[in-house]
C-alpha cells in the first residue's frame, strides 16, 4: 500500500504507484477543520481517479463534532474507505492533539473513532503509533479497543511518537498486535519498508498488508520491483529510460494540475529524494540546478543532461 504522505500523494502520484504494483492509495491527509469550511486547497484532496482504487481518504482532527462532519463530507466524495490519522508526529499537528497527540487522550481517539464510524456507511480504518514515547507502548491494548469501536483495519508505524521519524520501526511490536487472538481485523504494518527484502520480511511477521512510504517518494517503481519480488523471489529490472520516464510524468502532472511554477516547487521533494541520483559522483552541482529550476525548460534540460550525458559517462567509465 502506498502510505498517506501530506504534499506527496496527490492525486497523479497515487494513479501512477498504483500503475506499478501499488494495491492500495491513500490520499494526503485532510484536515477536518478545513475541510468543513470549504478550503479550496483541502477539498480538492477528496478527488480520486477511477484507475487508483481502492483508495482511501484520511482525515484528522481533534474534537468529535468537526470530525464526524467532515466524515460525512469525505463519504460524499465516494472513497473505498474512511482512514483516520491518529499517527502524524509533526508538532503542528499532535502538538495541537490531533494525529499522535491523541495517544495522549485515549479516551478522546476511543469517542471520535466510534462517532465517525457511527456516522459513515463506508469502511472505516485507523492509522496510529506504538504510543506516545517508549515508556507508554500501548498499542496492544489500544488496537483492542479500537476494534471495539467498530474500525475495520489498523495500521501500525512502528514507532512512537517521540521517535518521529528517527531509529528503527519496531516490527516486533507490530507482531505482537497481529498475534493478540482477540483481534480480529486486518493489521497493516509501517515503517522502513524501503527494499523488496524487507518488504517479504516485513510479512513474516503475519501482517495483513505492509505500508510503503517514504521510500517510495521520487520512485514510484519501488512497487513494481517489490510486487515480482514478493510474487517470483527476483526483482524484475526496470531501465533507466524508465524511470525517467515516471519523474518527467510526475512533473508534467504537476504543472498541469496546479501551474507552472508551484507545480515544478510541488515535484521538488521527490526529485530531492530519487535515488536515481545518488549515486552520481559530483552531482552537487548538477543536482542545485535541478532543485533550483523554476521553469519546465531549465528544469528539462537539467534531467536530459543527466540522462544523456552525466549517466551514459558514468557507465562507459
Amino acid at each position: 500500500m502506498l502510505a498517506p504522505m501530506e504534499d506527496v500523494t496527490d492525486a497523479s502520484f497515487r494513479l501512477i504507484c498504483k500503475e506499478q504494483g501499488a494495491d492500495m492509495t491513500y490520499t494526503e491527509f485532510v484536515s477536518a477543520d478545513a475541510l468543513i469550511r470549504n478550503i479550496a486547497a483541502t477539498t480538492r484532496k477528496l478527488h480520486i481517479a477511477e484507475g487508483e482504487r481502492p483508495t482511501a481518504i484520511q482525515i484528522y482532527g481533534r474534537e468529535v463534532g468537526p470530525m464526524v462532519e467532515a466524515a460525512a463530507i469525505v463519504e460524499e466524495a465516494a472513497p473505498d474507505i474512511l482512514d483516520i490519522n491518529f499517527g502524524c508526529p509533526v508538532k503542528k499537528v499532535a502538538g495541537k492533539g490531533a494525529g499522535a497527540g491523541m495517544l495522549r487522550d485515549i479516551p478522546r481517539m476511543l469517542e471520535i473513532t466510534r462517532a465517525v464510524v457511527d456516522a459513515v456507511k463506508i469502511p472505516v480504518t485507523v492509522k496510529t503509533r506504538l504510543g506516545w514515547d517508549c515508556n507508554s507502548k500501548i498499542i496492544v491494548d489500544l488496537a483492542e479497543r479500537l476494534q471495539d469501536c467498530g474500525i475495520a483495519a489498523l495500521t501500525v508505524h512502528g514507532r512512537t511518537r517521540s521517535q518521529m521519524y528517527t531509529g528503527e520501526a519496531d516490527w516486533d511490536e507490530i507482531a505482537r498486535v497481529k498475534a493478540n487472538p482477540r483481534l480480529h481485523i486486518p493489521v497493516i504494518g509501517n515503517g522502513d519498508i524501503t527494499t523488496p527484502e524487507r518488504l517479504v520480511k516485513a510479512f513474516e511477521t503475519g501482517v495483513d498488508g505492509v505500508m510503503v512510504g517514504r521510500a517510495s517518494i521520487g520512485a514510484p517503481w519501488i512497487f513494481r520491483e517489490m510486487t515480482s519480488y514478493l510474487r517470483t523471489g527476483r526483482v524484475e529490472e526496470i531501465s533507466l529510460a524508465e524511470k525517467f520516464a515516471l519523474l518527467r510524468r510526475q512533473i508534467r502532472e504537476s504543472v498541469e494540475r496546479i501551474d507552472e511554477y508551484r507545480g515544478i516547487l510541488h515535484i521538488r521533494r521527490h526529485l530531492a529524494a530519487s535515488p536515481l541520483f545518488k549515486s552520481i559522483p559530483n552531482f552537487r552541482p548538477t543536482r542545485i540546478r535541478m532543485l533550483q529550476a523554476s521553469t519546465l525548460d531549465e528544469l528539462n534540460q537539467v534531467l536530459n543532461s543527466i540522462e544523456y550525458d552525466i549517466i551514459p559517462s558514468i557507465q562507459q567509465s
